[in-house]
């Protein structure tokens, strides 16, 4: 069975690593992956979530102020 182009750039990525990985102890594996930590949640969601929270409060304030807060 052939390999697909999926297939075959996921195996050169692993191979890539293996060969990053050859000849170095775990410790100084471990100390690499360590530093590749991601953030749980995208950039833009977390610029829709502080909009929401953040807008909510402006307007809020906002009515507050110049509405007498009807």
């Amino acid at each position: 069975m052939a390999q697909t182009p999926e297939q075959r750039r996921r195996n050169a990525k692993f191979v890539k690593e293996q060969e990053a990985r050859r000849g170095k102890s775990e410790t100084e594996i471990k100390k690499r992956t360590k530093d590749v930590a991601k953030s749980p949640i995208s950039p833009m969601w977390l610029g829709v979530l502080g909009f929401i929270v953040f807008g909510g409060l402006v307007f809020e304030v906002f009515s507050r102020l110049f509405l007498g807060g009807r």
